[in-house]
C-alpha cells in the first residue's frame, strides 16, 4: 500500500537550520530515488531528532524508530510526540517489569520456572500500536530492540477483528461467541483489560489497546447505540458511530488452526520420544511426554496454555527455521515493504544489540531441548537473526554520532553530516597534557577559576579516585565533594 495523502503536521516554533536544511533534502531525495540504506550522522546537540522529523513529514510515508534501550525509546517518543501533535505516535517496549526465563542448569539439575511481572499499561501501548498500524497511515513507532521477537500473524489478529456499527442487526448470543473466540474473558463482577461483562442487553468491553471501556446496547438484535465510558465513574465520554474490537491477544487461533496444530504436536512430540528412548534416554523422554501432553489438554479446553508462544512455529503454520513473525511484518503486511521507513537511533549501540539477541535465546532454548523440557519446535519460537532482520527491513537511516564500520561500508556514499549546530554553539576546545605531574596542574587550574568565580567538575575513571581526590583538596582547603552512584544522600552539600 502507498500513502498518498500527506497527514503529517508538524508542530514546532523553529524551522530547520545550521545543517538540517541540507541533511532533511539529501535523505528525501535519496529515499525518494530508492536508495535503502543511508547514515546520518551527527554531533550531540545537532538536532538529529528534529530532523529526522522533519525528514517523516517530507517523506510521507509511516516510521519505526529503534532505540536500544527502553529508557532513550521513551524519550524519542515524548519529544515526536510533541513535533506530531495531531499523529499516532505510538511506544512499543518490553512489557515486562520483571522477567526470568524458563531455563535449566544440568551442572546442578536445576530447572527455573519461567516467573515475569507484566506492566499493564506498557502492553496496552503494544496493543494501541498494531491497531494503529491497521487504521492509520500516518503512524509512528518507536520501539526497543524487543520488537524482533514474535508476535503472533497479523494477517489472522486483522482478519480476527469484529467490526460494530450502530443500526446494524447482530445476534447477541453470537456475538459474545465472537468475543470468547478472540480471547476475551467473561466477568459480570469486576472488569479489567481483556474482559467482558453483560448487564441485560447492555455488553461491556475494555479493549486490550484502551483506557475506556466500550460499551455497546442492543434493542432486540440491533445495536441502538455506542460509546466509550469512564471505567470507574460510568460516564459516557465519547458516542461511536462504529467500531472495531481488535482481539485480546496477539497470538489468535481458530478452531481448524487448533486442531491442525494439535496434530502437528503429537507428532512432533512422538517422534521426540521415540528419539530420546533411541537414546536410551528414558527420563527425558518421559519428561516431555508428561509436559506436553499437559499443554495439549489445555489448548483443547482453553485454546491456550502456559508458554503457547513455544509452538508459535506451529501454529502458524511455518516450516522449522523459518523466522517468526514481529512487529516489523505488520507493517509490511498494512503497507509493503517500500511503503515505511526504519530509522535505527544511536545504530552503534542498536545493531550489535539485534545481532547479539539471536544467539543468547538459542543457547537458552537448545538446552531446554536437549533436556526435554521443550519440543524442538521451541527453538523457533526466537527473535530474528540479524540477516532476517535486514531482509524484512527494505529501508533504513542509520542515526549516530560515531557510525560503526558496518553502517559506513553498508552505506558507501550515502553519508550525510550535521556538524553545525542549530544553535550556533561550538564543541569547546580540548587541550591533553602529560599525566606527570596532573595533581599540580589540577591545582593551578583550580585556582585560576576560582580567582574568577567559576566552579570545577573534575572526572575520575573509579569511584575510589573521586573519594581520594575529594579528600586531597579538602586538605588543600579546596571545598570538593566527590559524587558517585553509592551516596545515598546529599544534605552534606549544604555546608558548602
Amino acid at each position: 500500500m502507498q500513502v498518498t495523502e500527506n497527514k503529517w503536521k508538524l508542530d514546532s516554533n523553529f524551522s530547520p537550520a545550521g545543517d538540517q536544511p541540507k541533511a532533511i533534502q539529501e535523505i528525501v531525495k535519496r529515499l525518494n530515488q530508492g536508495k535503502e540504506r543511508q547514515v546520518l550522522m551527527g554531533i550531540t546537540g545537532s538536532g538529529k531528532t528534529f530532523t529526522v522529523a522533519n525528514i517523516i513529514q517530507s517523506i510521507n510515508k509511516p516510521a519505526l524508530v529503534l532505540a536500544h534501550n527502553k529508557t532513550l525509546a521513551g524519550q524519542l517518543c515524548n519529544e515526536f510526540k510533541d513535533f506530531f501533535p495531531d499523529n499516532r505516535v505510538q511506544y512499543f517496549i518490553s512489557y515486562y517489569d520483571y522477567y526470568q526465563p524458563e531455563s535449566y542448569i544440568p551442572s546442578s539439575d536445576t530447572f527455573i520456572e519461567k516467573t515475569a511481572k507484566v506492566n499493564d499499561n506498557i502492553d496496552r501501548l503494544r496493543y494501541a500500536t498494531t491497531r494503529s498500524l491497521y487504521e492509520a497511515d500516518d503512524v509512528i513507532v518507536v520501539a526497543s530492540v524487543s520488537c524482533i521477537y514474535g508476535l503472533g500473524t497479523p494477517e489472522l489478529y486483522f482478519k480476527s477483528a469484529i467490526p460494530l456499527k450502530v443500526g446494524e442487526e447482530l445476534d447477541q448470543r453470537e456475538f459474545l461467541k465472537n468475543l470468547v473466540e478472540i480471547q476475551y474473558g467473561r466477568n459480570d463482577t469486576e472488569l479489567l483489560r481483556g474482559l467482558f461483562r453483560v448487564r441485560g442487553e447492555v455488553v461491556d468491553i475494555w479493549q486490550a489497546d484502551e483506557e475506556r471501556i466500550l460499551r455497546i446496547e442492543f434493542f432486540g438484535d440491533e445495536i441502538e447505540r455506542l460509546s466509550l465510558v469512564d471505567n470507574i465513574t460510568g460516564e459516557v465520554l465519547e458516542l461511536l458511530n462504529e467500531v472495531k474490537v481488535f482481539p485480546a491477544k496477539h497470538y489468535m487461533t481458530d478452531d481448524d488452526a487448533v486442531e491442525a496444530a494439535v496434530a502437528q504436536i503429537e507428532k512432533e512430540l512422538h517422534e521426540r520420544v521415540n528419539e530420546f528412548k533411541h537414546l536410551g534416554k528414558d527420563f527425558e523422554a518421559q519428561r516431555i511426554l508428561q509436559r506436553t501432553k499437559y499443554d495439549i489438554e489445555m489448548i483443547k479446553e482453553m485454546g491456550y496454555c502456559s508458554g503457547i508462544e513455544n509452538y508459535s512455529r506451529i501454529f502458524e503454520g511455518r516450516p522449522p527455521g523459518s523466522s517468526p513473525q514481529v512487529l516489523i511484518d505488520y507493517y509490511n503486511r498494512r503497507y509493503g515493504e517500500d511503503g515505511w521507513v526504519c530509522y535505527i537511533d544511536e545504530s552503534h549501540m542498536t545493531l550489535p544489540q539485534l545481532k547479539a539477541m539471536y544467539n543468547g535465546d538459542r543457547s537458552r532454548k537448545q538446552i531446554l531441548i536437549d533436556y526435554g523440557f521443550r519440543l524442538p519446535c521451541a527453538i523457533d519460537n526466537r527473535p530474528l537473526k540479524y540477516n532476517e532482520f535486514n531482509e524484512k527491513v527494505k529501508n533504513i537511516v542509520y542515526i549516530s554520532a560515531t557510525p560503526g564500520d558496518e553502517e559506513m561500508e553498508t552505506c558507501g556514499e550515502a553519508f550525510t553530516e550535521l556538524i553545525i549546530r542549530p544553535t550556533g554553539l561550538l564543541d569547546p576546545l580540548l587541550e591533553i597534557k602529560p599525566t606527570k605531574g596532573q595533581i599540580d596542574v589540577l591545582m593551578e587550574e583550580i585556582k585560576a577559576k576560582t580567582e574568577k568565580g567559576e566552579k570545577i567538575i573534575v572526572n575520575t575513571l573509579t569511584k575510589k579516585m573521586a573519594e581520594d581526590l575529594s579528600d586531597y583538596l579538602l586538605d588543600h582547603s579546596v571545598r570538593a565533594r566527590y559524587l558517585h552512584s553509592e551516596i545515598k544522600a546529599l544534605a552534606g552539600w549544604r555546608d558548602w
